[in-house]
């Protein structure tokens, strides 16, 4: 199953970052807590090059906590400051504006020995579709500025947000980048909801996540479905479908509708909270 979606919008955007950055103090990357790496775009590490920079683990309240762990350390061994949020509630949002000044302390300290006073620190906001970068704005601003929406690609064009007289947010669209190199990460964000469903074969993706969830997280697709884990992949697809009653005409088991729910289920957090990759698969 090969997984790609890079609309031209997507194109405009990232050349629109790269004419902004000039004007750019720290690049702030929301990526999502359940996937840090795949969730991260290569092409920001070469557009904030000589830039301080933030990274914030997102959707924590989804991820596993021991996990999310692993993940902050791992980012903060490699020179970025590190935060962790769930932007729906807000948790963690208040320290970020921290956290940012913290990151810019040299900056504002040459711009003090040059006698400029009061210049606020200009922040990009950069992530993928569907991260969460418009919910956490408004979280961190406390007033709905930018549209939100729980598809990819709502946010399409730059927008300025004076948070405080600190701080200026420059949003900008998500950008996924034109080729995965790794498949497993194009699987990656397929799951999460990243990657438009309608070019996706919801079967293929449930069957790539049962086995998953049954080697790292056992029990609780038992718990949720009553399937037999220890069934072949396919058996407990026809489990869920079975228990949860999708027909389809004939009364023939509806797959698809049961990889539906189970994609679902697992995107909203029913499932519990589920991270698909540890920073020892990256570190090779």
């Amino acid at each position: 199953m090969q997984f790609q979606w890079y609309p031209g919008h997507m194109t405009k955007a990232k050349r629109m970052m790269q004419e902004n950055i000039k004007l750019i103090d720290i690049v702030i990357e929301l990526v999502d807590a359940r996937i840090p790496f795949g969730s991260r775009n290569p092409d920001i590490d070469q557009l904030a090059q000589n830039k301080s920079r933030l990274i914030l683990l997102n959707k924590t309240d989804l991820a596993d906590s021991r996990k999310t762990e692993l993940w902050e350390q791992y980012f903060k061994d490699r020179g970025f400051f590190v935060g962790k949020v769930n932007s729906q509630k807000g948790t963690g949002v208040k320290a970020v504006q921290g956290i940012v000044m913290k990151a810019c302390r040299e900056k504002i300290e040459r711009d003090r020995k040059r006698g400029i006073k009061n210049r606020p620190v200009r922040a990009m906001i950069a992530g993928i579709p569907n991260v969460g970068k418009s919910t956490f704005i408004n979280s961190l601003a406390g007033k709905a500025c930018t549209k939100t929406g729980n598809k990819p690609g709502v946010t399409k064009g730059k927008q300025w947000i004076k948070l405080n007289k600190n701080i200026e947010l420059l949003d900008t669209p998500g950008i996924l980048w034109p080729k995965f190199e790794d498949q497993t990460v194009g699987l990656h964000l397929a799951l999460i909801g990243s990657i438009k469903e309608e070019i996706l074969n919801q079967e293929e993706m449930a069957m790539e996540l049962i086995p998953f969830l049954v080697k790292e997280y056992p029990g609780i697709l038992a718990a949720r479905y009553r399937v037999e884990e220890d069934k072949n992949t396919l058996k407990i697809l026809e489990q869920i479908a079975a228990n949860r009653n999708c027909k389809e005409k004939g009364n023939q088991l509806d797959y698809e509708k049961a990889a539906h729910i189970l994609l679902e289920e697992y995107r909203n957090g029913k499932l519990g909270k589920i991270t698909l990759e540890v920073p020892a698969d990256y570190e090779g």
